[in-house]
């Protein structure tokens, strides 16, 4: 399938395509790192696998908040794990780190109208460090990144592996809905283990599996093409696919603790949201993760 694309829209995502892949280990975090992290022991001391997912059902609680894109929170997390997987981060400091990922990739991917004044971040965030906490944190995070706020994600290929599979199925017959992966990438990214996934086999492994669950057969043949044309080793694929589905069906079931919006629709009520000076003072409500299994 993708060998005979002909048409112009299609030859453009798959020059994107190819882009992808050739950057996608460039700028990702360092697996020995994670594992630092999940064999660590809950002492109160040591940055931990839970503490770490913790912080990012915040970061997703946040981007929900204020209607941010699902690529915006993707490259908050990349650059949080990216952190963490080089440096020593006491408990006490990850809300300050987490907080200055997730305001760089706001920065960096939202239109400046947009984004939200430091000081609003902080207080909806209910933290009480300063924004000169907030400012000299975001320093340190750029120079362990070497300066590389931009990152291949795995919502990136997320969107076109989507874009492809729809240019070789009519409209009609692909059930297939973007919003549902996006949840799903979402949920999968609140877990530390898939911070070591390359992030076209992760992006790969949610649309497979989606595929089986929809049993759209028309776009099994386009998943082979893909993971052929993205040399991703069958047996990796596998394993991942089985990571992902346990995750879902765990994030779907009442044992997970999901991301905490209420804590954000309290903190905004009355006085305080009425001192919010941006447009995002729209949103009166926070999305809710869709189910991720059917």
């Amino acid at each position: 399938m993708i060998e005979v694309l002909t048409t112009t829209d299609s030859q453009k995502l798959l020059h994107q395509l190819n882009a992808l892949l050739e950057q996608e280990s460039r700028c990702q975090p360092k697996v020995c790192g994670l594992r630092l992290i999940e064999s660590a022991h809950d002492n109160g001391l040591r940055m931990t696998a839970r503490l770490r997912d913790f912080e990012v059902k915040d970061l997703l609680s946040l981007t929900q908040f204020f209607g941010f894109d699902t690529e915006t929170f993707s490259l908050a997390v990349n650059l949080l794990d990216r952190f963490l997987s080089k440096m020593k981060v006491q408990p006490k400091h990850l809300g300050c780190v987490g907080l200055s990922c997730f305001y760089l990739a706001v920065k960096s991917i939202e239109e400046e109208r947009n984004v939200p004044l430091a000081t609003d971040l902080i207080r909806i965030s209910q933290y009480r460090f300063t924004v000169s906490d907030l400012m000299r944190m975001e320093k340190i995070v750029l120079e362990k990144v070497c300066w590389k706020v931009k990152a291949t994600t795995a919502f990136q290929f997320l969107q076109l592996y989507y874009s492809l599979l729809q240019e070789n199925l009519p409209l009609e017959r692909n059930s297939i809905n973007f919003e549902r992966l996006e949840a799903q990438l979402k949920a999968c990214h609140c877990r530390i283990i898939f911070s070591k996934a390359k992030p076209s086999v992760l992006a790969l492994s949610i649309i497979a599996l989606e595929i089986q669950a929809q049993k759209c057969i028309e776009l099994t043949e386009g998943v082979e093409c893909l993971q052929k044309h993205s040399k991703i080793n069958g047996r990796d694929l596998t394993f991942w696919q089985e990571l992902v589905s346990k995750c879902l069906t765990e994030y779907s079931s009442n044992k997970c603790s999901k991301p905490n919006v209420q804590k954000l629709k309290w903190i905004v009520s009355g006085r305080t949201a009425r001192q919010l000076k941006h447009s995002y003072y729209r949103i009166t409500h926070l999305p809710t993760i869709p189910e991720m299994v059917p």
